[in-house]
């Protein structure tokens, strides 16, 4: 992603994590990141429905906010309102009546170095004013 698509997927302050586990991987996991909106939650469990064997979606503070497994079953979502918001999104996809949307994601790397360049920018604006 660019510099500018990464700050717009910063904007609302909505963004969190999804650790996708792949079986190959031996229980390593590739971290995402994106907009936890009902339908983007929904689009991503169905984009990786059979490529994952369990996604874990967090917020900021690794706070759960749900989790699916092979398939794109939702198994875990401790937000009631949330799960009835996903859901009217997910069974489409679920029962191929639709195809998940593409969504911007992010991979955790790509955030990790848009910030540390954020902060590098900042110290040496600081050491300047020295």
């Amino acid at each position: 992603m660019t510099k500018e698509e990464l700050y717009e997927l910063m904007e609302d302050g909505n963004l969190g994590y999804a650790c996708v586990f792949k079986r190959e991987n031996q229980g390593t996991h590739t971290d995402y990141m994106f907009k936890m909106t009902a339908e983007n939650i929904a689009n991503f469990i169905g984009k990786n429905a059979y490529i994952a064997d369990k996604i874990i979606m967090t917020d900021m503070c690794d706070r759960l906010i749900c989790e699916s497994v092979f398939g794109g079953f939702l198994m875990n979502c401790p937000d009631q309102d949330l799960c009835r918001e996903i859901i009217p999104h997910l069974a489409p996809i679920q029962m191929g009546e639709a195809e998940p949307k593409d969504i911007a994601v992010a991979t955790r790397e790509e955030m990790e170095e848009l910030w540390a360049a954020e902060e590098e920018a900042v110290m040496q604006a600081e050491f300047r004013m020295l």
